[in-house]
C-alpha cells in the first residue's frame, strides 16, 4: 500500500504563514518609511503602500514567492520625476501639485500592468538586458545616499537638487561647516549599531532594532538637543480614499505617461525576476502573467489609498519565503499586520530622529549595488559594457526615467545589430580531397563546389547583410555550385526568401547552381509558402534528417557533382562518421 505525500492541515499552514508575515512586517515597517523618506512623500504613504500592495498581492498573487510593496529602485524613481520638475519643497519632500497628481501616475501604471497581463505580453520583458537594470539600481543607489547625506549631517538641504549626484556633493561639500554634531554623532552611533546587528544575525529585523535602540538614545542628555530633527507623528485619518486631480493630471500628461511606463517596465523587470528566482529555487514557477495583473490591481490599491508604487521587493519575499511561508497567506498577514501598527503605534514615529532613518537608508541603499553584476556587466561583453555606462551615467547626470529608456533602446539596438549579422564559413575541398574550413580571399580558377554554413537570424533587419556575404563568396572565384547550409539559419521570412531568390538569380547567371541543404520543417514551410520551392527545384533541397544529421549534405554533395559531371573532381564526404571517397 502506497503511503500518502505528508501535507500539512490548513490551520498548521496559516500558523507559518503568520510567523511569516508577522517577520515580514517587521522589516517592511521602517522600510515602508524609509522608502517614503527617499521618494519625498509623507511618511504614511510607505507604511500604507507596504500594507495595501502586500494585502491585495496575496489577495490577487499566485503564491507565496513575491510580496508586494515599495521599494529603493520605484522610490528613487519617483522622486527623480518630480525632482526634474521643479517639485521639491527646502525639506526635500514633494509639494502638493505633485501629491495630487501621484494617484494618476498609479493608475496608469495599474492599466499598462494588468493590460500586460490580460494580453500575456510580459514576456516582453525578456528583451529588456539585466545589464539595463544593473546600471539603473546602481545610479539609484548613489542618489540614494547622496541625498540622504544631508539629512545625516544636518545641514539644510537644497530643493533644487535631487537628481544629480555631482551637484549633491558639491552642496554637502560646500555647506560641511553647518555639520550638527548632535546628528552626526546619532549617525555614527546607528551605523555601528547596524553593522553589529547584521554581523551578529542577519536574518532578525535589523533595521526595525536599529531604529529602536537609537531612537531611545536619542533622548538621553548626551543626544537630547535641540539639533535633532524628528519625524512627523502618524494617525488614523491619513488612511483615507484619495482620488487623482484630473486638472493637475493634464497640466503634465506626457511626464505622467513616461514615469507610468517606466514604473511599469520596473515592476515587472523587478518583481517577476525576484519571483523566477525564489521559485526554481524551490522547485516551483510563477505564473508571469498572473503576477503582472496582481501588480496593477496593487498599484491600483496604492492609487486610492494614499500609497507610493509598489513592485516585488527582493529583500520582503527572500525573508517571507526563507520565514517558511506555505502559501499566498502569508502575505495576506504582511499586509494586515502592517496596516494594524500604522493606527496602533502611528503617533510614536515622532520619537524617530530623521538622520537615524536616513542612515539606515543609507545602508539600504548600498545594499542594492551588486558587485558580482556590475563585474558581469561591464566585462562580459562590448555591447554590455557601453549599455551599462549609458544607463548609469544618465541616470547620475539627468534623470532615471530617461536612464532606463534610453538603457532599453540602447540595448535593443545592440541586440538588433548583432543577430543582424549572419555568421558565415565556407567549406570547400582541399588538395587532399577534404571538406575542410577555407580561406573566402583566395583566388582559385578550377571548378569548385562551395559550401556555406550559413548561422544566425535571417530576419528581414538580416536579409541585406545575408546578400551580400553570400554574393561576395562569388566574387574571383569558379564556383560551379554553391551549397548554403541553413540548419542554424532562423526566422526566415519574405524579405529573406527574397534575398535568397535574388542570390540564385545572380549566381546562375554566373553560370552557378544553388543548393539548400540541412533545411528545417519550419524553414521549408517558409519556403513553399513563399512559393521559392518551385523557382529553385525541390531537386535542389534537402532537409535536415534528424536521425542522420550529415546525410542531408552529403546529398547535397552528391547533387553537386552530377550538376558539374567533371570525372577529375574528387570528393570525400563524412557520413555517420564513416569516410565515403568517391
Amino acid at each position: 500500500m502506497n503511503a500518502k505525500p505528508k501535507s500539512y492541515p490548513d490551520f498548521v499552514n496559516l500558523k507559518y504563514d503568520f510567523q511569516a508575515g508577522l517577520n515580514v512586517a517587521l522589516l517592511a515597517i521602517p522600510q515602508g518609511m524609509a522608502y517614503a523618506l527617499i521618494a519625498g512623500l509623507p511618511l504614511h504613504y510607505g507604511l500604507i503602500g507596504s500594507g495595501i500592495a502586500a494585502l491585495i498581492g496575496g489577495i490577487c498573487g499566485q503564491g507565496k514567492f513575491i510580496t508586494l510593496g515599495p521599494t529603493n529602485a520605484t522610490a528613487v524613481l519617483l522622486f527623480g520625476i518630480f525632482a526634474s520638475l521643479g517639485m521639491i519643497l527646502e525639506d526635500r519632500s514633494l509639494n502638493l501639485f505633485a501629491l495630487s497628481v501621484i494617484p494618476s501616475v498609479l493608475i496608469c501604471t495599474s492599466i499598462i500592468l494588468v493590460i500586460a497581463g490580460i494580453f500575456k505580453i510580459s514576456f516582453l520583458i525578456k528583451f529588456i538586458s539585466s545589464t539595463v537594470i544593473t546600471g539603473y539600481i546602481s545610479a539609484a543607489a548613489l542618489l540614494i545616499v547622496a541625498n540622504q547625506i544631508p539629512s545625516i549631517l544636518g545641514i539644510k538641504p537644497n530643493r533644487d537638487l535631487g537628481t544629480s549626484f555631482v551637484d549633491l556633493f558639491t552642496h554637502v561639500v560646500g555647506n560641511f561647516h553647518n555639520v550638527s554634531v548632535p546628528q552626526l554623532l546619532l549617525g555614527l552611533i546607528t551605523t555601528t549599531v547596524f553593522i553589529a546587528l547584521q554581523k551578529f544575525s542577519k536574518a532578525s529585523p535589523n533595521v526595525a532594532i536599529t531604529l529602536i535602540i537609537c531612537s531611545i538614545l536619542s533622548h538621553t542628555s548626551l543626544l537630547g538637543s535641540g539639533d535633532v530633527v524628528y519625524l512627523k507623528s502618524l494617525n488614523f485619518d491619513q488612511f483615507a480614499l484619495t482620488l487623482p486631480n484630473i486638472s493637475n493630471s493634464l497640466q503634465i500628461w506626457s511626464t505622467i505617461l513616461q514615469a507610468s511606463f517606466a514604473l511599469s517596465i520596473l515592476c515587472l523587470i523587478e518583481g517577476l525576476s525576484i519571483g523566477k528566482s525564489l521559485a526554481s529555487r524551490h522547485g516551483s514557477r510563477i505564473n508571469e502573467n498572473r503576477e503582472a495583473i496582481s501588480f496593477g490591481i496593487g498599484n491600483l490599491g496604492c492609487a486610492l489609498f494614499s500609497g507610493m508604487p509598489a513592485s516585488g521587493s527582493l529583500t520582503r519575499s527572500s525573508l517571507n519565503v526563507n520565514s517558511g511561508a506555505k502559501t499566498k497567506f502569508s502575505n495576506v498577514f504582511t499586509g494586515i499586520l502592517i496596516l494594524l501598527c500604522l493606527f496602533s503605534f502611528g503617533r510614536y514615529s515622532s520619537l524617530i530622529p530623521v538622520c537615524v532613518l536616513a542612515t539606515l537608508v543609507v545602508f539600504i541603499g548600498i545594499s542594492l549595488i551588486k558587485w558580482s553584476h556590475l563585474k558581469a556587466a561591464i566585462r562580459t561583453s562590448r555591447s554590455d559594457a557601453i549599455t551599462f555606462f549609458i544607463t548609469f551615467f544618465i541616470g547620475i547626470f539627468f534623470s532615471l526615467q530617461m536612464a532606463i529608456f534610453l538603457g532599453v533602446v540602447t540595448s535593443l539596438i545592440l541586440f538588433l545589430k548583432k543577430v543582424a549579422e549572419p555568421e558565415m564559413t565556407e567549406h570547400g575541398y582541399n588538395e587532399f580531397g577534404e571538406l575542410a574550413e577555407i580561406n573566402t580571399n583566395s583566388n582559385r580558377s578550377d571548378a569548385e563546389v562551395s559550401i556555406v554554413h550559413v548561422e544566425g537570424e535571417l530576419f528581414f533587419a538580416a536579409a541585406d547583410l545575408f546578400y551580400e556575404q553570400i554574393r561576395r563568396v562569388g566574387e574571383r572565384r569558379n564556383i560551379k555550385v554553391l551549397i548554403l547550409k541553413l540548419l542554424n539559419a532562423r526566422h526566415l521570412d519574405a524579405t529573406s526568401v527574397l534575398a535568397l531568390k535574388e542570390l540564385q538569380d545572380y549566381y546562375n547567371e554566373n553560370g552557378c547552381s544553388v543548393l539548400l541543404c540541412e533545411v528545417r520543417k519550419d524553414a521549408i514551410k517558409v519556403l513553399r509558402n513563399s512559393g521559392f520551392l518551385d523557382i529553385i527545384n525541390r531537386k535542389n533541397i534537402f532537409p535536415h534528417i534528424l536521425s542522420n544529421p550529415t546525410l542531408s549534405t552529403a546529398n547535397a554533395v552528391k547533387r553537386a557533382k552530377e550538376l558539374i559531371r567533371d570525372e577529375k573532381v574528387n570528393l570525400t564526404i563524412y557520413s555517420d562518421e564513416k569516410k565515403d571517397s568517391r
